[in-house]
């Protein structure tokens, strides 16, 4: 229930506010309304989740971090200027419990494992711009200048909360969250439905968000922005949450349960929540700690994956409006890896060590799987023989395949016709090539907006689709018969231009998932730097003249060596 604030210590500032009052101020009423200020259009702002500390970094974690750098290295092609947040969460009960199983001190354990998702990042050829650690001077102080402004505004009041608490997920759950299960041993307890984690029944003084008052407001954002949480599986989960109403939020702990974190201001008996501590690393990296002007907040996509949506998209817009914070964009919320059709798990020895595969691999042809493969609505099934098969068909045996066959120095290749052809062939084409031809010239707005969604595996099978019937096309027109004809046709230069604008058109559409490979088959067909970007992928567009002639590099059949 609503009421005055019951404390008057610093943490929580004097006065009272009424029920109408709240519900007024946070449904937009009067002085109160919310920034609805956004930073430029030519800006663009990816979120990783920050990864917990009290484990080693597995293949979920190689695929949150590809996705998002995905994303934002096709924002990079579409002419964005862009920023792409990552880091490490390392605050709170769980983080204090392994750091004393581990007989270290909490900021060594911390640095130990943030290191490690550091290198992962660095293995996985990610372009992010920040990395945060919630130890960093700069998050404490923006923890506390966000508390603050929640104080400001009434939000905050200290009162008993009684609710069932799981360690693991860091959060209370109400009853209608939990249920009794028998465990694997046989023994009886209550579990969080949505996790499945233990909970036990915690009752404590503690300070409190009147998360409850913004339930109007942020199903009415929902509503209003259809596409603002995707996939439509997850929004309906929120929906589904919402409608049952909101309750306050538990904000604090005590500090004598958990010493590892950050002091409640005026309050150091108490500790801040480690989600909203967690949550607001996505101001602090933009500048939040010095200054109110953000260049890039709110965040244009926030992935996370499914199992973090409640903080993503309840907890933290309803926290954004408390604070007058204008809210995100939208919020990629992707499925799981499994393996065998079953959750990864250390104890029954089903876990893929990206480190591992990147080297057997290599880095490109894992990030294009985990994007090729990976799972939005629906978790995907992690094996090194889909590995090998995507690897296999898909890059050795369309990709490289026709670039190889159509770059071969007997066939001669052209490439500074290709303009004057690609301009013929959008005039007339001959029968035989205008499935192709209209495929090609369909293809990048048809990429285009499946990429936009985050729906990257899709917008990749339609590339490789087009590859497929390019290698057809050059099958069933037989090149190397053509050149060895006295005179040799025009029409050779013409079934090469077809294959090698097919490749040149899907290579600028693989720079964001595998961006050096993707590079390495442009240098081969002499395509500049300056010719990389999504406005270049339109069919002919990409053999315009230059102040010398292009020429095509040799070894492209090297790109993607045999596999051991």
């Amino acid at each position: 229930m609503f009421g005055a604030c019951l404390l008057n210590r610093p943490a929580v500032r004097a006065g009272r506010m009424c029920r109408r009052q709240l519900l007024a101020k946070a449904q937009g009423i009067g002085k109160a309304q919310f920034s609805t200020s956004i930073h430029p259009k030519s800006k663009f702002y990816v979120t990783q989740p920050i990864f917990y500390v009290n484990s080693e970094p597995h293949i979920g974690h190689f695929y949150t971090m590809v996705l998002s750098d995905t994303i934002k290295r096709f924002a990079d092609l579409c002419g964005k200027t862009t920023k792409l947040s990552s880091g490490t969460d390392e605050h709170g009960q769980k983080i204090q419990q392994a750091a004393d199983l581990a007989n270290e001190p909490p900021l060594d354990f911390c640095t130990r494992y943030s290191d490690k998702f550091r290198s992962l990042a660095v293995a996985a050829n990610t372009s992010a711009t920040d990395f945060i650690r919630t130890t960093s001077d700069d998050h404490h102080t923006a923890v506390r200048k966000f508390w603050q402004r929640l104080v400001d505004g009434g939000f905050i009041y200290k009162g008993e909360h009684s609710g069932w608490y799981a360690v693991s997920d860091e959060a209370y759950y109400t009853s209608t969250q939990v249920e009794e299960r028998v465990n694997d041993k046989g023994e009886s307890g209550m579990y969080a439905i949505e996790s499945g984690k233990r909970v036990e029944w915690v009752s404590e003084v503690n300070y409190k968000f009147r998360m409850s008052v913004f339930g109007e407001r942020l199903l009415k954002w929902i509503e209003e922005n259809p596409s603002v949480i995707y996939p439509a599986v997850r929004r309906n989960e929120v929906l589904g949450w919402l409608r049952m109403g909101l309750e306050d939020l538990s904000v604090s702990r005590p500090r004598n349960r958990q010493q590892w974190g950050i002091s409640v201001p005026g309050d150091p008996d108490h500790t801040i929540y480690v989600w909203v501590d967690a949550l607001i690393n996505y101001l602090t990296v933009d500048g939040f700690a010095q200054s109110d002007v953000l260049p890039f907040f709110p965040p244009d996509v926030q992935v996370v994956g499914k199992d973090i949506v409640r903080f993503h998209a309840v907890y933290w817009p309803a926290l954004l409006m408390a604070a007058n914070l204008p809210l995100p964009r939208r919020i990629l919320a992707h499925a799981h890896w499994t393996m065998g059709a079953q959750k990864m798990s250390k104890s029954i020895g089903n876990v893929a060590d990206p480190f591992v595969d990147i080297e057997r691999f290599g880095v490109d042809a894992l990030r294009y799987f985990i994007v090729r493969n990976g799972g939005i609505a629906d978790d995907g099934d992690y094996s090194n023989d889909e590995v090998i098969v995507r690897y296999k068909k898909d890059l050795v045996g369309q990709l490289a395949n026709l670039a190889a066959r159509c770059l071969s120095e007997r066939l001669g290749a052209d490439l500074n016709v290709f303009a004057r052809i690609g301009r013929e062939q959008l005039d007339h084409a001959e029968p035989g090539d205008i499935a192709l031809r209209d495929m090609l010239v369909a293809l990048p707005d048809r990429v285009h907006v499946l990429f936009e969604q985050g729906e990257f595996g899709r917008g990749l099978a339609l590339v490789f689709d087009a590859l497929a019937v390019a290698n057809k096309h050059v099958t069933e027109n037989e090149p190397w018969l053509m050149v060895k004809q006295a005179p040799v046709p025009e029409r050779l230069q013409v079934v090469l231009f077809y294959s090698l604008e097919a490749v040149r058109l899907a290579s600028i559409m693989l720079l964001p998932v595998m961006p050096i490979k993707a590079a390495h088959l442009l240098d081969h067909l002499d395509i500049t730097d300056n010719e990389r970007m999504w406005a270049d992928a339109r069919f002919g567009a990409g053999w315009q003249p230059l102040d010398r002639l292009r020429q095509s590099k040799p070894g492209v059949a090297q790109l993607f060596p045999k596999l051991e």
